[in-house]
């Protein structure tokens, strides 16, 4: 087992730092927040605010690997000017959402360094991050992804996506996508019934496992009918961001997305009502 360290310690890059605490690796957690750091520690891991203090904290241990949970590529560039030439020799793991063109400049300059890099964006939520069964869209080469398959199966099921960094990326768009415009659907679907004067509880588990069953409409379901208090477990911000990345990536493609748009806009149409740090399931409110 080896040294690790974890930057990003948010609602996904916690529990998947403990899984790998959990497997046997020493895991050093990278995070500004203060509460990011405080949770991390409740949890057993080691918390540092920087890149720079990991090697301080690993007392003289090799950090060979850094994975990365940070929220958007403006982050992801900074943490790779803040660590410098330190990278020399590590392999970094990008899990992060933050678009093919951030992936590939960062890829650029961390192999410059002497870094080893790979594309490996998450999918699951919460719950998989958890129990350590999240979907990996895998990419760089061949034998970069074979020698850290046991680690990132660790964390899920990679599927190799391609041998290039950028293409994990790009398939985490087209997921984000769909995400994003399922989330919306069963917002919309579930605002319906309440409007024909049904149950949408009972409408909920009427359907939800026919047809029109997604894996969105069972998760985020059963939160869009609580109230504004439910728990976080995405919030509306990260989509806001999301579904903004998915509609630049379409415009540079030149790709019509009129679904990721009207979506997109009720995201943002609830951030306007302040409910930018609540569950992602309260866009259903936007409905109201």
């Amino acid at each position: 087992m080896s040294t690790l360290a974890f930057v990003g310690l948010g609602a996904i890059g916690l529990p998947m730092a403990s899984v790998l605490a959990a497997s046997g690796h020493t895991v050093i957690g990278v995070d500004p927040m203060p509460a990011a750091r405080e949770r991390a520690a409740d949890a057993g891991i080691t918390a540092v605010d920087s890149i720079r203090a990991v090697a301080a904290t690993a007392d003289g241990a090799e950090v060979a690997t850094v994975l990365v949970m940070v929220a958007t590529g403006d982050q992801l560039d900074t943490l790779v000017t803040e660590a410098g030439a330190a990278v020399r020799g590590q392999t970094w793991i990008v899990m992060s959402t933050v678009g093919p063109e951030s992936v590939t400049a960062a890829a650029r300059r961390l192999t410059a360094a002497g870094a080893t890099v790979l594309d490996a964006p998450v999918t699951g939520g919460v719950a998989r991050a958890k129990t350590g069964d999240l979907v990996l869209f895998a990419a760089g080469s061949a034998a970069d992804l074979a020698h850290n398959d046991a680690l990132l199966r660790t964390l899920g099921t990679p599927r190799t996506v391609g041998d290039t960094v950028g293409a994990g990326q790009s398939i985490k768009v087209i997921n984000q996508h769909l995400c994003s415009v399922h989330i919306v659907a069963a917002a919309e679907a579930l605002d319906l019934a309440r409007r024909l004067g049904l149950d949408p509880e009972g409408v909920l588990d009427l359907v939800q496992d026919g047809a029109a069953g997604s894996w969105m409409l069972s998760d985020r379901g059963p939160r869009m009918l609580l109230g504004t208090d439910a728990p976080v477990t995405s919030a509306i911000s990260i989509f806001v961001k999301d579904s903004g990345l998915v509609a630049e990536v379409a415009a540079e493609a030149a790709a019509s997305v009129p679904l990721l748009d009207v979506a997109r806009g009720k995201y943002l149409d609830a951030v306007e009502r302040g409910l930018a740090a609540r569950d992602d399931s309260r866009v259903i409110e936007t409905y109201r």
